[in-house]
């Protein structure tokens, strides 16, 4: 009778299964307040220009802490901008004697009563603004957080603090931005303003007077320097 055949050695093993496919990288999150930081931020990636991937989402979040944490918070629950990293910007008031409009405001940290939020790539950030705007001074330093327009005396005590300026929201949606982080990740957040007024230029309103307009025009030309710190996010760490 005539035997089955049967194989001499182990019978091949099953094919590990396949890891699941990568989740995409999230855009960045851009926040700011006013509608004329808004139409500067639009002008500047330009009507009809490709966007460097992941991309990014302009947020107006409307003014004062308050509607910057419901925005804020409103944006990150989408599924879309769950991981997305976070810069506020804006115009800000410079709190520093010598500061000018148009100068530049990298945040180390931002500040409100309910505590302090560091920033990421500081360093590379500024370096990046210095070449999308030549000829700018960029600062670094605290950014510290109001619930409403501070002028005269109020920015002295403000700087005696240690923060190099002041604005109504970049302390707020980096905070909400970092509480809405999930599974213990740490989102990474930045603040980059164009002051508008400092010390020697206190503006009453903005887009009157040549300061607002400066700020305007530097502001546009930011996006650049926001890209390039993206990026900087999604490069292998050593």
């Amino acid at each position: 009778m005539a035997s089955a055949d049967r194989a001499d050695g182990p019978l091949d093993p099953e094919p590990p299964p396949e890891p699941p496919p990568a989740e995409p990288p999230a855009p960045l999150l851009v926040a700011c307040a006013l509608r004329i930081e808004q139409a500067a931020l639009r002008s500047g990636g330009g009507r009809g220009a490709a966007r460097p991937e992941p991309g990014y989402a302009v947020l107006r979040t409307g003014m004062g802490p308050r509607a910057a944490e419901r925005a804020v918070g409103r944006a990150l629950a989408e599924p879309g901008l769950r991981r997305a990293p976070v810069l506020a910007t804006g115009f800000c008031a410079g709190l520093v004697p010598g500061m000018s409009p148009g100068d530049l405001v990298v945040a180390e940290q931002t500040r409100d009563p309910r505590g302090t939020v560091g920033c990421a790539g500081t360093a590379l950030l500024a370096e990046a603004l210095a070449r999308a705007a030549p000829g700018r001074t960029v600062h670094t330093g605290a950014l510290t957080g109001s619930d409403h327009v501070v002028r005269g005396q109020e920015r002295a005590q403000l700087r005696a603090t240690g923060a190099v300026a002041v604005d109504m929201e970049s302390a707020a949606t980096l905070w909400t931005a970092t509480r809405a982080a999930e599974d213990g990740w740490n989102r990474p957040v930045a603040a980059v303003r164009v002051i508008v007024d400092a010390p020697e230029h206190e503006l009453v309103r903005i887009g009157t007077f040549r300061g607002g307009i400066s700020a305007f025009r530097v502001l546009r030309a930011l996006l650049p320097a926001f890209h390039d710190w993206h990026r900087s996010l999604l490069l292998p760490r050593r």
